[in-house]
């Protein structure tokens, strides 16, 4: 028998639950249409990845509960189609004053208007970004079910994503008899994940012998990005399939029947590169994060350094040049080819440009505070107003027309706190808060030579990427003034905050003891600023957000 899968990699918003229902009927009236018996949505579909603290409302649980029912029934007429629908389920009991969780991660397996079984995930991961011990039980059961017409249907092992990354609920579906894994997934992107799982379920096929289908979500959802990247392992570990990165794809793969195994046969797109992942990455999660939100259009701050003109880029990618708004905003220590490149860059991506001169409010500010100041040199102290004014102005241009600010700052800089509170980070959105600042040059040149849209020239000035780094708040200031070199600065940032090595460790590996001190305290004492700073893209294994809760208080040093 051959049996055709539909893999809905499909983009969907948490609480949207008609919007989310509507999405997965019209995927399986597709799919039917083309031949598909069985179809696959990621984990947690009818509501989206992750509601958070929405799991703890039994009224967001009970309307979540109506819209499988009316997923069923409207695709009851659909003979012999079989989907995989994820869902929360089930709610907290109460014995006396104490409440009992009994909610699950789960997906229903439906088949011509009625629910023929029900999977709890397993294995709950509460790490990195996760934190679904805190919503749900983990199941106990295994659930093979079956797809295909009547009378010649295949056996289907269910699993749910992180059920996957251990032997024994694999092992357990197939001496229950199923003869392929289906995997539905939401698990969040960061560079060379993609690799990762793939890897890891070759391992499950190679240990349990049977081919996998491994349904993914696309989409970004706040801090994370899903890359979609759904795919195919044969019973010998071979990939068999993949769909596309960063879109929405009904991926379909063939699953045929050859005596006593199954063989699977699908499209299979090429792997890219970390950089056009990192790239589709960051556009997916401004596109995702702007419309879902509803803001008609963006607004930040034009610098004519780097890390600006790569958020400008990134969001034109994003949401395309009209609904970009760009402010130069030059004080007393702007240099004249940041003017020029500035509008260079606003030139070349076609994007509204303006010119908002601080100098007048820097001047009101000293005049206020030289009574206080008298006596005493400038120091951060007057940087911080330079960037403090330039905050005011764009946040007064996000209230009047709407746009939201895109912050500029990149991870290096939130690591040790080499920004301004109620200044560069005021805003709504941190684009490249997960990006080192090595890897914001890296993505630069790469953006420069991979123009998708063939606009007929790079689209950062040469010189953005090539001039040293500097906040331009004092005369000829660098960034090296008061930070290590960034190869070096990353590499220690790496190190400490995302693999937890302690400060011996990193110097033993050939850094200069004063460095790796130094970058680690401010590591430390800028936690505060963190704590304040907008939601970003997180693009690495480890970001500072829900990866990273360290307490403001706090005297350990190793």
């Amino acid at each position: 028998m051959t049996l055709k899968i539909c893999v809905a990699q499909l983009n969907f918003v948490v609480g949207d639950l008609p919007g989310n229902s509507q999405k997965i009927i019209a995927a399986a009236r597709a799919a039917y249409a083309e031949g598909a018996r069985l179809m696959l949505t990621p984990e947690l579909s009818i509501c989206g990845y992750a509601a958070e603290d929405l799991f703890l409302r039994p009224s967001f649980i009970a309307a979540c509960d109506d819209a499988v029912k009316a997923v069923t029934r409207e695709l009851a007429g659909l003979s012999e189609l079989t989907v995989v629908l994820g869902h929360p389920s089930g709610g907290d009991t109460r014995t006396r004053s104490v409440a009992v969780q009994n909610r699950h991660n789960a997906a229903s397996v439906l088949r011509e208007g009625a629910v023929v079984a029900t999977y709890a995930k397993r294995e709950l991961p509460n790490y990195q970004v996760f934190d679904e011990r805190r919503y749900f039980t983990p199941g106990q059961d295994v659930c093979v079910f079956e797809a295909g017409a009547a009378g010649d249907r295949m056996k289907v092992g269910l699993l749910i994503c992180e059920d996957a990354w251990f032997e024994q609920p694999a092992r357990q579906t197939r001496d229950a008899g199923a003869e392929l894994l289906a995997v539905i997934n939401a698990s969040p992107f960061h560079v060379g994940k993609g690799l990762e799982r793939e890897q890891m379920m070759r391992e499950r096929v190679l240990a349990t012998g049977l081919p996998l289908v491994y349904a993914h979500l696309v989409g970004g959802q706040d801090e994370v990005v899903f890359e979609g990247h759904s795919f195919a392992l044969g019973a010998d570990g071979a990939i068999a399939g993949r769909a596309p990165s960063f879109v929405e794809d009904r991926f379909m793969i063939e699953a045929k029947r050859e005596l006593m195994s199954v063989d699977l046969r699908g499209e299979l797109v090429p792997q890219r590169s970390d950089e056009a992942d990192l790239w589709d990455a960051l556009v997916l999660g401004v596109r995702d994060y702007i419309g879902k939100n509803g803001f008609p259009s963006v607004i930040l701050g034009l610098s004519g350094g780097i890390d600006s003109a790569l958020v400008l880029a990134l969001a034109v990618d994003a949401l395309g040049r009209d609904r970009v708004r760009s402010v130069m905003m030059p004080s007393p220590y702007t240099a004249d080819i940041s003017w020029i490149d500035a509008r260079d860059m606003a030139q070349r991506l076609g994007v509204r440009y303006d010119e908002i001169s601080i100098v007048p409010e820097f001047e009101a500010f000293k005049a206020s505070l030289a009574g206080e100041f008298a006596g005493l040199a400038e120091d951060a102290t007057e940087e911080n107003i330079q960037a403090r004014i330039r905050g005011t102005l764009l946040m007064a241009l996000s209230n009047k027309f709407g746009s939201i600010v895109l912050t500029t700052g990149n991870k290096s800089e939130m690591a040790t706190g080499y920004c301004t509170l109620y200044g560069d980070m005021a805003g709504g959105f941190a684009v490249i808060k997960d990006l080192a600042k090595t890897t914001v040059f890296r993505l630069a040149r790469w953006r420069n030579a991979n123009d998708p849209y063939r606009s007929g020239g790079e689209p950062i000035p040469l010189r953005i990427v090539t001039r040293p780094p500097s906040a331009e708040l004092r005369p000829d200031q660098k960034d090296q003034d008061s930070l290590p070199d960034y190869e070096v600065l990353d590499a220690i940032v790496e190190r400490y905050m995302e693999n937890d090595q302690g400060i011996e460790e990193i110097i033993a590996a050939g850094f200069a003891r004063a460095d790796v001190e130094k970058v680690t305290r401010l590591i430390k004492i800028n936690e505060y600023k963190r704590r304040q700073a907008p939601v970003g893209i997180r693009v690495t294994h480890r970001s500072f957000g829900k990866d990273w809760r360290y307490p403001i208080t706090n005297r350990f040093r190793a």
